[in-house]
């Protein structure tokens, strides 16, 4: 796979880069080596190799799943520039 000068383009209008045309280029060589460098990537042998989501093996901690309110309505509503009888009160947005 290789990148064109189009595929730069198109790329940069995508994201919403304004790239000047005479760097349009070098952006090419640039994104070619990095799917040459991954295209290398493809080669290793990886057949047997577990997956891992970390190089250190050790158990996740785990909590109890309990659902509580927080116990702290009182905080929370303290920063609400509105509140009524413990609930928030937001403007009307649907008639």
């Amino acid at each position: 796979m290789s990148v064109t000068a189009d595929d730069v383009r198109r790329i940069a209008r995508l994201a919403r880069i304004a790239e000047p045309t005479d760097r349009v280029e070098a952006l090419v060589g640039e994104l070619n080596g990095i799917l040459s460098w991954i295209e290398q990537l493809n080669e290793v042998d990886v057949e047997g190799v577990e997956a891992m989501t970390t190089p250190v093996k050790f158990p996740l901690p785990q909590r109890a799943d309990e659902v509580t309110d927080g116990n702290c309505r009182d905080k929370v509503l303290a920063n609400a520039p509105c509140s009524d009888e413990g609930f928030f009160v937001v403007p009307k947005s649907v008639e």
